[in-house]
């Protein structure tokens, strides 16, 4: 065959082929799904994403599927299929007729926990197909009636899975940790025992996995530890006490001159911790009480923040070792404006975090801690528990009433677009491709043009 004469044929025959190896590539590739609650890198962005910029429920709707009972847990995507977590009460019209639990009121937040609740919760893993939103299939690992309740803005399903395209891992806490194939077979288990909350708010960290291990953290108002375990058998690794109460974050995987760190925050300290041998690193202590955001990082720093009675943000070298408290190994502070419950954005070398949980936005700098703008009051959003997310230089930041805000990326506030949908939202939102994923408290929505 001539190879510099192509008939039209052969031409779309190789464009075709390029094509499904390209989604083939896709579909192994991390980069090229949301793996993990906070994205690819950890860090919030979506690096090959370009979702719509504007929506409602009349437009740019691909699918909304009612998902049962209630959960905060952001989704995950790998390949054609989404996983989502959770909690199905009995004898609720979510088990009778597959819909919804009513949604929990629309505000900033809420005070105290609640009572335990008197009815059994059926703790639900279900894979949906990215094309149509349909269930591909639906496992009830546990169902129990829990020991305790929870923060009335909290509830029993919200930590996310984690996935490394092979296995999908679900953390309920004090129901187990599971791991399941991608067509929902049961791998293994293991059960933790109760875990005791501070004030009863209740459960939400999700797992972390780093090459051949699964981190789980397991911070409570009794015996604290970190443990890594074999992501394909749940054998222990290692496990380490932790100097802290309740917890609520998620572990972080930086790598630096060749060692990968396991970086958690906490009310006592943020800590690093080897990933092979579970050796402490370095810790820094000067974060808030309920030191709840995930840390993010570049290949120099950790930035580490939190909001609950005080502010506090840390520029922190990942070169530290010891205690690096008060020491020149923080390369910047700032004491105003950091989040209680949703984690920073970090994209680009900008720094992107609310106050609180206001509609309150603040970016700097991430090398220098240098505002950009501060404390800026975000016009239709009023409270936030959803963490920012960034994809093709935008910024997508959904608020607890419904609304989405698509700024665009860079040193000015710049509003693009103010998306309403008919839910509150308190799961992050999640990129993939040409499509932007929300979770409301009843649905799960597909946006895509």
């Amino acid at each position: 065959m001539n190879l510099k004469y192509r008939s039209p044929m052969f031409a779309g025959l190789a464009l075709a082929t390029s094509l499904v190896s390209s989604l083939a590539a896709n579909t192994t590739d991390p980069e090229h799904n949301w793996p993990q609650w906070r994205g690819p890198t950890g860090n919030g962005v979506a690096l090959h994403g370009n979702p719509p910029t504007e929506w409602s429920e009349e437009k740019n709707i691909k699918w909304k599927i009612a998902i049962p009972g209630a959960g905060h847990a952001t989704p995950i995507i790998w390949g054609d299929r989404i996983f989502v977590l959770t909690a199905i009460p009995a004898e609720s019209p979510a088990t009778k007729s597959n819909a919804p639990a009513e949604p929990a009121p629309r505000n900033r937040g809420g005070r105290g926990g609640e009572p335990a609740p008197a009815v059994e919760q059926s703790f639900a893993v279900m894979c949906l197909d990215r094309k149509t939103g349909e269930v591909i299939w639906q496992q009830t690992p546990r169902s129990a009636v829990p020991h305790e309740g929870h923060h009335q803005t909290n509830t029993y399903a919200s930590g996310s899975p984690t996935t490394d395209g092979e296995r999908v891992y679900a953390f309920f806490s004090s129901h187990g940790l599971f791991c399941y194939d991608m067509e929902g077979t049961l791998i293994w288990q293991k059960d933790f025992g109760d875990m005791r909350t501070r004030n009863g708010f209740g459960e939400g960290v999700s797992p972390t996995l780093a090459g051949n291990r699964l981190i789980v953290v397991w911070d409570t108002e009794e015996e604290s530890w970190i443990a890594a375990f074999d992501k394909k058998t749940g054998a222990e690794i290692w496990k380490k006490e932790r100097d802290e109460r309740t917890g609520w974050s998620t572990p972080y995987i930086p790598e630096h001159a060749g060692r990968k760190q396991v970086v958690v925050n906490g009310t006592t300290a943020v800590r690093s911790y080897d990933l092979e041998s579970g050796e402490l690193i370095w810790q820094c202590s000067g974060q808030t009480a309920n030191a709840i955001p995930t840390v993010v990082a570049d290949d120099e720093f950790v930035y580490a923040m939190s909001g609950f009675r005080g502010n506090a943000a840390f520029a922190i070298k990942l070169d530290s070792t010891g205690d690096v408290t008060a020491t020149d190994k923080i390369q910047w502070t700032l004491n105003r404006g950091t989040p209680y419950v949703p984690s920073p954005l970090l994209y680009d070398g900008q720094l992107y975090f609310l106050q609180g949980n206001d509609g309150m936005l603040t970016s700097v700098d991430s090398k220098t801690g240098r505002p950009h703008y501060q404390q800026e009051r975000l016009q239709n959003i009023r409270g936030v528990y959803a963490s920012p997310v960034g994809a093709a230089d935008r910024v997508y930041l959904a608020g607890r009433e419904g609304t989405t805000l698509v700024l665009a990326k860079g040193p000015e506030l710049k509003i693009l677009a103010t998306n309403e949908l008919d839910d509150p939202i308190d799961a992050s939102p999640v990129v993939v491709g040409n499509e932007l994923f929300l979770r409301t408290h009843t649905h799960l929505y597909c946006i895509a043009e």
